[in-house]
């Protein structure tokens, strides 16, 4: 799963973005998105997909029947998305934003979603903007609302993160070369989420050592 950090490069040609992450997942990417949507998404729940990308997860909310609201940075990507819901048979409806993480705050009031999803994102943003987001994110959910989180994680084996280190290397340099950017393996996530404030916080593994996906609540507000 350490080729992950090859999305950046990917993102660059949004055509070739599912063929290439279908790929480089070992072809679990469908599954990914599909077990993140039957955690957070059902008939009549608001979810917020942050990092939507070409909308993988949000169309897999959508067919469950939740209503779901895509922000993604990158106009191609979105494109892309938007293809994608005409053909698709979903239960529920999805609106594509062009809009940032740091933008949340500005755009959609406190306490306004069910569920926030988010896959293969957090590890693109700077530790302060993936804080930022899981904090924003904390922030629009209701009460007892769910956050379901899915990147790249430091393997907790020792020979597993140094192979880790070894695939990436290469990948890191000529990711960087095309497009500038690239992507960070992630230490805790589940101690970032913790960190946001989210209890219950569970953490699994299901196909690799690194790939988590992290689940968290916002505590129900305390009655007097």
């Amino acid at each position: 799963m350490s080729s992950f950090v090859y999305m950046k490069v990917l993102e660059s040609a949004p055509w070739r973005y599912d063929r290439g992450i279908r790929w480089l997942s070992g072809g679990h990417i469908e599954a990914l998105w599909q077990r993140l949507a039957e955690r957070a998404a059902g008939p009549g729940r608001r979810v917020l997909d942050i990092g939507c990308g070409t909308g993988g997860v949000a169309l897999a909310c959508a067919a469950l029947g939740a209503d779901v609201v895509g922000i993604d940075m990158n106009a191609e990507m979105l494109a892309v998305a938007r293809s994608k819901t005409v053909a698709a048979d979903a239960g529920g409806k999805v609106e594509w934003v062009e809009l940032g993480a740091a933008e949340i705050e500005d755009r959609f009031a406190e306490a306004c979603f069910d569920a926030v999803v988010s896959s293969l994102a957090l590890s693109e943003m700077s530790p302060e903007g993936r804080r930022y987001a899981l904090r924003v994110a904390w922030s629009r959910l209701r009460p007892g609302g769910l956050l379901v989180v899915a990147d790249e994680v430091r393997p907790t084996d020792a020979a597993a993160r140094l192979w880790q280190r070894t695939r990436r290397a290469p990948l890191v340099a000529l990711t960087w070369l095309l497009t500038q950017t690239s992507t960070q393996v992630l230490d805790d996530l589940a101690g970032l989420v913790r960190e946001a404030g989210f209890t219950q916080v569970r953490e699994t593994r299901p196909w690799s050592s690194d790939l988590a996906i992290v689940e968290g609540v916002r505590p129900a507000e305390e009655t007097s």
